[in-house]
């Protein structure tokens, strides 16, 4: 085992906050060093948004988080702000283009831009990166600093640093080589960690329904969805094992096991004023006539199972009307589970935020040890608000190396 180096600080993991941190702590003139397992920097930034990478929101506040303190992002975001973000890749050359509620991605719909970004930063200033790394070990040194043991080409090597970041990511995707190293180095180190779960991930329904769903194969509707904590509209989308879209997405960050959630299936009408309005245009059509104008036919037909779809509008009862009213604006619907970390985009619980400072993200039993990024009990909603954290999260652990 051979000693190499020293760095002022040693990043492992060369997501967007490591890469992040690894870039501004470069414009203070620190030498830092990342320590990435894959074989590429940035993996995760590349997949984001099809390959486009929604790499920010306008509209991103503590209050599109979620975490045992809601309050503990506001500092980093008060630090490194949305528009630091725009602004930092509008220097580069990646201008921002808004698609949908406030999603910001490049105007050249590439993710690739987004890491050539920081590879050609990190290269520029000197700051050094070896891919296909594994760290293997952590070490408090007895004299301040850093022991970092790590295996590349099956040979192990050790390095040192004054201070030590660590921003590995959460468990989602783990054939991108995803692990829950950040966790454990936490826990050996002594520190509270709140229990984890995937997030921003589709939602699976079995048993006697499951037939049903898996008929509506492909359908997208536009809905609001709900539970007793919070409410998305955005599109649901219907698969061959349950439910995902982005309302669904939203609402898995919310939901646990056992509960069950609500859809409101026509969010911006009442179905019972438009059936009215249907009645003194022509009360011969039939329910399900106008239903499949105002959903795809194949939704429409599949409502069939639940609403009198064959009989006039005219002919309609109160009890019936009722009853189309609850299946539409109050249909329920309880998940058997979740598609698990391979289909999760983030991961939610983490490091207990407790632990950490909130003005550097230093761990405040151990000194010189940082965490940021996925690992840390801060998850966002979908829609680039994960990677604003891992932005303000890595500039903010850059400051205090």
């Amino acid at each position: 085992m051979n000693k190499e180096q020293d760095f002022d600080a040693i990043i492992i993991g060369g997501g967007a906050c490591g890469l992040m941190c690894a870039v501004q702590a470069g414009y203070l003139g620190k030498k830092v060093l990342i320590l990435e397992k894959n074989d590429k920097v940035g993996a995760k930034i590349l997949i984001s948004g099809g390959g486009r990478c929604n790499f920010a929101n306008l509209y991103a506040t503590e209050a599109n988080f979620i975490s045992q303190n809601p309050h503990f992002c506001k500092s980093a975001f008060s630090q490194f702000t949305v528009q630091d973000t725009i602004s930092f890749f509008e220097t580069y050359g990646i201008n921002g283009q808004e698609k949908t509620l406030g999603q910001l991605f490049p105007e050249t719909n590439n993710a690739k831009d987004i890491v050539r970004v920081f590879e050609d930063l990190c290269y520029e200033m000197g700051q050094e990166i070896i891919c296909g790394a594994e760290v293997k070990q952590i070490t408090q040194c007895a004299n301040g600093g850093f022991d970092i043991s790590y295996e590349k080409n099956a040979k192990l090597k050790t390095l040192s640093a004054a201070k030590v970041v660590v921003t590995s990511g959460g468990l989602p995707i783990p054939k991108m080589g995803a692990t829950d190293f950040g966790i454990r180095i936490a826990k050996q180190f002594g520190l509270k960690v709140i229990p984890t779960a995937p997030a921003l991930v589709p939602l699976t329904i079995t048993g006697k329904d499951a037939e049903w769903y898996a008929q509506l194969s492909g359908n997208s509707i536009f809905c609001r969805v709900s539970n007793t904590r919070i409410s998305f509209e955005e599109n649901i989308l219907f698969t061959h094992w349950g439910l995902s879209g982005p309302a669904i997405l939203q609402i898995s960050s919310y939901w646990r096991p056992g509960e069950h959630i609500e859809i409101d299936l026509l969010p911006n009408d009442k179905i019972k004023d438009l059936i009215e309005a249907g009645r003194a245009v022509n009360g011969r059509k039939t329910l399900g006539g106008m239903l499949a104008e105002i959903y795809t036919k194949k939704f429409a037909d599949a409502l069939a199972k639940f609403l009198p779809v064959t009989k006039n509008l005219a002919s309609l009862t109160k009890a019936e009307l009722n009853e189309i009213e609850r299946m539409i604006h109050f249909f329920i619907v309880k998940p058997a589970g979740d598609k698990g970390y391979d289909k999760a985009e983030v991961m939610r619980g983490g490091i207990d935020t407790d632990e950490l400072s909130s003005k550097s993200l230093e761990s405040k039993k151990i000194p010189g040890l940082f965490f940021g990024g996925e690992c840390v009990d801060v998850t966002g909603w979908l829609g680039g608000y994960n990677f604003q954290w891992a932005w303000s999260s890595g500039y903010i652990m850059a400051q205090h190396l």
